[in-house]
Formats: C-alpha cells, sequence, structure tokens
C-alpha cells in the first residue's frame, strides 16, 4: 500500500515526503486505514517497523480534519513512552512529518533544565510527548490538564511494565476523559496478557493487530553467534571492527563497569569510541548520539538504559559483547540495525558468564541463531592494555584505620588487655555487703498458705 491511496491532508503529505516515505510499512498498511478513521487501536509491532509514524500520520490527519473545540490547558495529544530517548525519537520524527501544519509539539523528560520545559508547557501545546514521572510532576502543579485531550498513545506497553511504570500511567490515564471520548493507541513489542488488560481497561473496543507474530526479530537483519571465551571476547570484538573499518557499530553491555571498560580499551587502540550508561547527564548523552549519527565517531557503547529509543540511521552492526539476560533485551538491541527494511548484522560473543541465557533467547524468537567459527585470523592477540580507570566510591576495599593520636594534658588510650577479677570474700566469709538480697518467690493464689509480707528492716 502506497500514501497516495489513504485520505491524508496535504500538509501531512509534505511530512511524508520530506522524511522520504513513498509506500507503507506492514504495520502501517495493517493500522493506518483503522486509526485513520478514529478507531482505537492495539498494536503488536517490532522496532524499526515504521510504528512511530504509523501513530503520527494518523492523529495529525485526524487533528486537521477534525474542527478544534479548544481544549484551553489540555493539549490535544498525549504520547507516553517509557524513556527519554525514545521521547526524543518521537519528537524529532513528529517535527518532520506534521509538516506546515503549524502544530506545537513539546517533548518533557528528566535531565533537562527543569523550568525551561515547564515555561514551554504553559505556554499551551498541540502534542505532549513524555516520560510519565515528568509528566505526572507538571500535572500534579496544574501546569496543563488532560480532561480534554483528544488523542491518547502509549507507546512500548510492555517496557513500562517492566521498569515498572505501570502505577504512573494509570495515574494519568484516570485523570483523562473517558475512554468513549478520545481516540487511543497502544504499541507494544508483544501484546501480553497485562498490556491486553491495560488495553481493555482504558481503551475504547481496540482493533487488535499483530505484524509477523512468528518472527519477532527483524527479517533483513544477519544474525550470528560465536562462542568465545570472556579472555578472548575484546580481541575479537576488535578483529571484527578491524576487518570493516567503515562499519558503524552499536556495541551493547549488560552493565556499566564493562561499557566503561571497554570504552578505555577502544581508545587506547586506535577505534575512537564514546559510551553510554544511566548515569551518563542527559546534555551529555544527547551530544555523544548527535555526534554519533553525523558519523563522528564509528563505535558506540551503550547498556541495555539505551536499548530502545535510539533511532540512528545506517547502523551497520549491533555487536552484543555480553550476552543480554532478558530474551527481549535481544530483539530490542538487534532492532537498532535493519531499520524501515535496511540490512545490517546482529553479532553476539557468548562467553561462560551469560551463555545460559542463550536456549531461552532462541525459544523466544523462534529460531537458532547460526553459530560462526572463530578463526586466528579473526582474535587480535598483540592489543594494547589500557590503563585501570578512577577507582569507585562504592569500592569493597577494607578501609585503613586511622592511629589515634595522643592530644595534650591526656592520658593515651590503652585497651584492655584482661578481664576484671570477682571480688573476694572477706575475712568474715560473708558475702560483698552490697549485693541486693533475693527476695522470696511469690507464690500463685490459691495453691498454698499466703505468703506473708516482707517487713522493713528496723535499725
Amino acid at each position: 500500500m502506497k500514501f497516495d491511496e489513504l485520505v491524508i491532508p496535504e500538509p501531512v503529505r509534505e511530512g511524508i515526503r520530506a522524511a522520504g516515505f513513498t509506500e507503507c510499512t506492514p504495520v502501517q498498511a495493517l493500522t493506518l486505514p483503522e486509526a485513520l478513521q478514529g478507531k482505537d487501536i492495539a498494536a503488536q509491532a517490532q522496532t524499526g517497523t515504521g510504528k512511530t509514524a504509523a501513530f503520527l500520520i494518523a492523529i495529525f490527519s485526524r487533528m486537521l480534519t477534525m474542527p478544534h473545540s479548544g481544549s484551553g490547558q489540555s493539549p490535544r495529544v498525549l504520547v507516553v513512552a517509557p524513556t527519554r530517548e525514545l521521547v526524543i525519537q518521537i519528537y524529532e520524527e513528529a517535527k518532520v512529518l506534521s509538516g506546515s501544519s503549524g502544530f506545537r509539539i513539546v517533548p518533557v523528560y528528566g535531565g533537562i533544565d527543569y523550568n525551561k520545559q515547564r515555561n514551554d508547557l504553559s505556554q499551551g501545546v498541540d502534542m505532549l510527548v513524555g516520560t510519565p514521572g515528568r509528566l505526572i510532576d507538571y500535572l500534579k502543579q496544574k501546569v496543563y490538564s488532560l480532561r480534554k485531550t483528544e488523542f491518547l498513545v502509549i507507546d512500548e506497553a510492555d517496557r513500562m511494565f517492566d521498569m515498572g511504570f505501570i502505577s504512573d500511567l494509570r495515574f494519568l490515564l484516570k485523570r483523562m476523559a473517558p475512554y468513549s471520548q478520545r481516540q487511543s493507541m497502544l504499541f507494544s513489542a508483544t501484546l501480553s496478557h497485562r498490556v491486553m488488560e491495560l488495553a481493555h481497561e482504558y481503551m475504547n473496543m481496540p482493533e487488535r493487530y499483530e505484524v509477523s507474530p512468528e518472527r519477532v526479530t527483524v527479517e533483513c537483519v544477519e544474525q550470528l553467534i560465536y562462542h568465545v571465551g570472556k579472555e578472548e571476547k575484546f580481541g575479537l570484538l576488535l578483529g571484527l571492527i578491524r576487518r570493516e573499518p567503515n562499519g558503524r557499530y552499536l556495541v551493547f553491555c549488560n552493565m556499566k563497569i564493562t561499557a566503561e571498560r571497554l570504552h578505555r580499551k577502544l581508545e587506547v587502540n586506535g577505534i575512537r569510541a564514546e559510551a553510554i550508561t544511566g548515569d551518563v547527564p542527559q546534555k551529555k548523552r544527547l551530544q555523544v548520539l548527535a555526534e554519533f549519527k553525523e558519523g563522528t565517531f564509528p563505535v558506540l557503547i551503550a547498556s541495555d538504559v539505551a536499548s530502545r529509543g535510539i533511532h540512528i540511521d545506517d547502523v551497520t552492526h549491533v555487536i552484543n559483547y555480553d550476552l543480554p539476560q532478558d530474551p527481549q533485551d535481544y530483539v530490542h538491541r538487534i532492532g537498532r540495525t535493519g531499520r524501515a527494511g535496511a540490512g545490517g548484522a546482529a553479532i553476539t560473543l557468548a562467553c561462560e558468564d551469560y551463555i545460559l541465557a542463550l536456549p531461552e533467547i532462541e525459544s523466544f524468537i523462534k529460531q537458532k541463531i547460526p553459530v560462526a567459527p572463530i578463526t586466528d585470523e579473526i582474535i587480535v592477540t598483540d592489543y594494547k592494555r589500557a590503563p585501570r580507570g578512577p577507582r569507585s566510591k562504592l569500592s569493597h576495599s577494607p578501609k585503613r584505620i586511622p592511629e589515634r593520636k595522643e592530644r595534650s594534658g591526656r592520658r593515651p588510650y590503652q585497651a584492655k588487655t584482661s578481664f576484671p577479677t570477682p571480688a573476694a570474700p572477706s575475712a568474715s566469709g560473708e558475702a560483698d555487703t552490697a549485693k541486693k538480697k533475693r527476695r522470696p518467690r511469690r507464690k500463685k493464689p490459691g495453691t498454698g498458705t499466703p505468703e506473708p509480707q516482707s517487713q522493713p528492716n528496723e535499725e
């Protein structure tokens, strides 16, 4: 199906042409005809299949054809996404696809100037895109309202559950107008029972669509796995990068410390790289992503916090330096290449530390990952060793106890080397008079003669 076959206003068609789209992807061909008629949508679609464009084109088209009732502080559209990277991706794509419509689109997320976002939102907005935490923060301050919002989009709904955002999402949904007074669309990599329960609770009889349910990974991505020892992993990674020096690589690690070490090793061996992890400031993260998109450096190292929401064209290789422990993380990692029908390669380095997760991943994607042979020519053995990074503040090394200093006018501290001996009995053989005399035990009532009351000593 081509976009020319659909009833789309001219300003949105301008945005579609500016984005370079001509034919609909499978998820767009299924959902757009129904969404343009105002029906609610619940769609299962993998990353990189054009689902963002699907809901943006439908919403912008309906906003132009429907009369604006004047929503006041309420944005006409609310788009909720689980990560900052995904919010930025939706915002950038919305600016292009809106064409000459003149819609005001505002993104809100953590890590950026709080007051600036607040001021932008308070001036009125047509489309609000944000993460749950920041959306709730401004909603509680009454910077905006959701009572008259006409369109709702929940993107990556399964990730909302995984990241613990479902209670925040329900907080927002309960403060919106009834589901019969708005159009709602939900997109998720998997339409699990809990996702569909959310859809039936807050949506108006949604049309359910599943795009390629039997193949959850991108078909045009070539998948390979190398079984390698953890001591040889870096040498193999270096050999793969040197074999295709013109490639653009996205390398995923399971832990932040692994990503930092890998960054130092690549830099020492002449490979320009940058790393983004959970504790990198948002401003620095956006700068690194922008430079990687421009081709300033060829290798970007990321932890799973960035596996969703990174939308970078022409990523030729996704390398799982560590095999992910969650099958869905594997799908979303390799979805960073082969986007919108382009080719790509997904290479996994499986060492002894993470190999136990492989059967579950292959069961989830319903296919065996081809095993690639390892030759001596691929593994680099003469690479340079990287210097150690800064020592972590949370190091578990034992702390050195400072010596106690003697102060003037005070006796130096002396540790006790023996326990005090018990007091010796007096010469008359009587016990120490300082000890209190033990009171006689009181009998329970009814068990015998009453206990006589003790008399005070008369001395």
